[in-house]
């Protein structure tokens, strides 16, 4: 087992400290989910100015499995109850992210250093880290790929917050249901660690995608759901966690150069808001059709990160299950149907790549 060098170290430590600094200035302004927000924007500053900042797999996937137990504790029998009745918009979800591909990968095609794999699966909404591994194997480009879905979270994380409390008369806030460490009993302290711990590990071993989420968030739903336990993590925990996810988020520009690729971070700006265009058509359509309201649905539609969207539900006080269970669909039908899809698209996407460089 290697140890942490002194420079890794440093590098983490400058992150937690740049991500809480971040993190509290926009507590302090009344902003947004503040803690999360604030701390990816104050990293990915720092980042793009050459800080040598640095997030571990481990411990983010660790605060990631607490948030999934904190959404697992959000699931109720009524919530339960309301699955079967989301079918007609986990169809059109399912619409949606064929279209945001079709729109957005022959745009990257004809973009320099973007194959038709690293078009491709840059343009799907879907799991950073899946689409990038997918893609990768594939023969695509892994940094053009990171840095288009990288844009892609950031802005969206961004813009949606901001976006609810000017148009939709948001007033920022704790999250709602969570109490404080003090308080919380040993025995469901207990509870709580073990739907991490094991979600964690089960969610691994399944396969499951965006396992540290999933797989503490259907242990936690069922342990809820049973009445085992009615506790959430501590407030405390969780705006930890926030600022890890939030700070991680930011960590993944370091080593970018803003001159070498401000090109490919405009054009993956462009797709995002693309993106974020068709989903608020979708869920405008949606709701005439089926009575669901557009809040809801614009958040289970938008293409941010499953984490960082649900816990933007939660902050809100929106059907967080219904957010969840909608990105989780997504991720699931992108991951097993992507590369059947990639097949399909390959040798157009090759010749809209040929035509910008005016061969053939």
């Amino acid at each position: 087992m290697t140890l942490p060098t002194r420079a890794y170290l440093g590098g983490f430590s400058l992150a937690l400290a740049v991500g809480a600094a971040g993190g509290w200035a926009f507590a302090t302004l009344n902003m947004p989910l503040p803690w999360m927000v604030g701390a990816m924007c104050a990293t990915t500053v720092a980042a793009l100015a050459g800080a040598p900042l640095r997030i571990p797999s481990p411990l983010r996937s660790l605060m990631i499995a607490v948030l999934g137990t904190m959404l697992g504790s959000t699931f109720t029998p009524e919530v339960a109850a309301g699955f079967a009745r989301w079918w007609p918009s986990l169809i059109g979800l399912l619409l949606y992210t064929a279209l945001v591909m079709a729109v957005g990968a022959p745009i990257l095609a004809r973009a320099r250093g973007f194959n038709p794999a690293a078009a491709f699966f840059a343009a799907a909404p879907g799991g950073f880290s899946e689409m990038v591994f997918l893609g990768g194997r594939l023969g695509g480009d892994e940094r053009a790929m990171s840095l288009v879905h990288s844009v892609r979270i950031l802005i969206t994380v961004l813009l949606i917050p901001l976006w609810f409390r000017l148009f939709q008369g948001y007033v920022p806030g704790a999250i709602r249901g969570l109490g404080v460490f003090a308080d919380l009993a040993l025995d469901d302290a207990a509870i709580l660690a073990a739907c991490a711990v094991v979600g964690f590990v089960a969610g691994r071993a399944l396969r499951l995608p965006a396992a540290p989420l999933i797989g503490p968030m259907i242990l936690s739903a069922a342990v809820h759901l049973a009445g085992f336990t009615r506790a959430s993590p501590p407030a405390e925990i969780v705006n930890i966690a926030q600022i890890v996810l939030g700070a991680g988020i930011g960590a993944r520009f370091v080593g970018f150069d803003v001159r070498r690729v401000f090109g490919t971070m405009a054009l993956g700006a462009g797709v995002t808001v693309a993106m974020l265009a068709l989903a608020v058509g979708a869920a405008l359509i949606l709701e005439r059709l089926t009575g669901l309201p557009f809040t809801t649905l614009i958040l289970a539609f938008a293409p941010g990160g499953l984490a960082e969207m649900t816990l933007i539900s939660l902050s809100l006080g929106i059907d967080t299950a219904f957010v969840s269970v909608h990105h989780f669909a997504r991720m699931v039908f992108l991951v097993m149907l992507a590369p059947l899809a990639f097949r399909a698209a390959d040798g157009l996407l090759a010749m809209i790549g040929a035509d910008r460089r005016g061969e053939g």
